[in-house]
């Protein structure tokens, strides 16, 4: 690549590649493959710069393999001290808007490689006190790219953005799990009727409803904080199928280890090159993954519109924190509006974990092209599913109150109750009062006490708190 200014224009320069000249803004520190993929992929309006943590991502591997390249005798010290000085900055959040290409691209990625090792070339060569676009001085391709293709890079690079965002992830899941806890033991005495294709069951507490949310979620602290694993294992160095044609004995190796001291994990190098290159499985697994916690996240946010429902023509056993008014019509009226939000996020979760499980069965051969679509989507699901946890968490969850005497209304007029009292006056009385129950409308605890099948004492120790939420002997 050349580069000139225009007398002509101040406002550009001419940088020249493989396809002749192209005007790249004089300001810019992407160059002329850069723009000319975003002249060819405007798409989703989302830019690379969306997900800071893939930028940094790929600034990590850049500078991981200047040092090895380095090492190794193939870059000289002076132009690798550039390429250092540029990523560290780029880590450090600076030069992020300059990453301007669209998400999803033709390529398999080769236009998010260049547009970072343009940029990291042009911060380079000032730090070096040349223009940006003498590239003689600093290349995108010679130096900064140097032993490396976008087919081992680029997918490295997702892996590392992943894994600086995993942890965001599980820390909010884990505030979350632990303000339903909160909630679990706050409503440990609040007796209310348990519901099953949603009839009345048996009764529970609130408490064990709220619990039982905290457990579901606990268990995906795990399972998340398992699948890390999946994303230290990455191709670097095999460049451009996984055979490492160019890259000289012993980069690979040097290269992962820079990289894990840059990123602060441990990284490992794949088995097989080649396999790795293509195999898109870690990422199916792990897209899979932010599906199943959208799916349980989902669920729960059904059961708390319904458990909210009303105010008075509904289950109004919990009241949510209001946020906004609800209606443009209809005075007074609160809506369940995180709760919603929350919902139609996990819908966009699944189907960005399709979008993937597509992407990925769609690889040929020893390359899978579909890798944009892949690293967007999972971005987006764990950008989105952060966000939708901490909401949920502060907005919703945080503020909701019980509503105690309701809870306990509705089990004292409860059928359902009668299950209760089963195992102290009979299947058959349980069946005869509970038809009557519904057919005169009289409550059974009172059907119960009218034909004297059971005392008013032994009623209230059977329907104590702790007798009917629980395993008990008949007595």
């Amino acid at each position: 690549m050349t580069t000139h200014n225009t007398p002509e224009d101040q406002g550009t320069r001419l940088e020249k590649d493989l396809l002749g000249e192209l005007a790249v803004p004089a300001q810019a520190y992407y160059g002329v493959q850069t723009q000319r993929a975003v002249n060819n992929f405007q798409l989703t309006g989302v830019p690379l710069s969306h997900f800071p943590k893939f930028i940094i991502g790929l600034a990590m591997v850049k500078q991981a393999a200047a040092q090895a390249n380095t090492d190794l005798g193939l870059l000289e010290p002076r132009r690798n001290e550039a390429i250092q000085h540029a990523c560290r900055r780029i880590i450090d959040g600076e030069f992020h808007d300059q990453f301007v290409v669209d998400m999803i691209q033709g390529g398999a990625g080769t236009s998010t490689n260049m547009n970072a090792n343009e940029v990291i070339a042009n911060i380079g060569l000032e730090y070096l006190g040349h223009a940006k676009g003498a590239y003689q001085h600093l290349h995108p391709n010679n130096d900064v790219n140097c032993s490396q293709s976008t087919n081992d890079a680029y997918p490295t690079a997702i892996r590392v953005g992943l894994q600086l965002s995993h942890q965001e992830l599980v820390e909010s899941l884990a505030a979350l799990q632990a303000s339903l806890a909160a909630k679990r033991d706050e409503f440990a005495d609040v007796i209310k009727m348990g519901r099953t294709q949603l009839q009345d069951a048996v009764p529970m507490t609130l408490g064990q409803e709220f619990g039982a949310y905290a457990t579901t979620l606990g268990e995906d602290i795990e399972r998340i904080a398992g699948m890390f694993d999946l994303l230290r294992e990455v191709n670097l160095g095999g460049t451009a199928i996984g055979t490492g044609l160019n890259a000289p004995p012993g980069y690979a190796d040097l290269a992962v280890k820079h990289l894990s001291e840059v990123c602060g994990h441990p990284i490992r190098l794949a088995g097989d090159l080649i396999e790795a290159t293509s195999d898109m499985g870690a990422f199916v697994l792990f897209s899979g993954m932010t599906k199943r916690l959208a799916v349980k996240l989902s669920k729960t946010c059904n059961d708390l519109r319904l458990l909210s429902s009303g105010p008075r023509a509904g289950l109004n056993e919990i009241r949510l924190p209001p946020q906004q008014p609800g209606s443009s019509i209809m005075p007074g009226k609160v809506n369940p509006v995180i709760p919603e939000a929350v919902n139609q996020t996990a819908y966009q979760i699944i189907g960005n974990d399709l979008a993937i499980t597509m992407a990925a069965e769609n690889g040929q051969l020893e390359l899978n092209v579909m890798e944009p679509l892949i690293a967007y989507k999972i971005f987006e699901s764990m950008r989105l599913l952060r966000r939708a946890m901490d909401m949920l968490r502060l907005r919703c969850i945080d503020g909701i109150v019980a509503n105690r005497e309701q809870c306990r209304a509705w089990v004292d007029q409860s059928i359902g109750l009668i299950t209760a009292l089963n195992p102290y006056i009979g299947y058959e009385n349980s069946t005869r009062i509970a038809r009557q129950a519904l057919e005169t409308g009289v409550g059974v605890l009172e059907l119960v006490q009218e034909e004297g099948l059971l005392d008013a004492d032994q009623l209230a120790d059977i329907l104590r708190p702790e007798n009917m939420v629980g395993p008990v002997h008949s007595g």
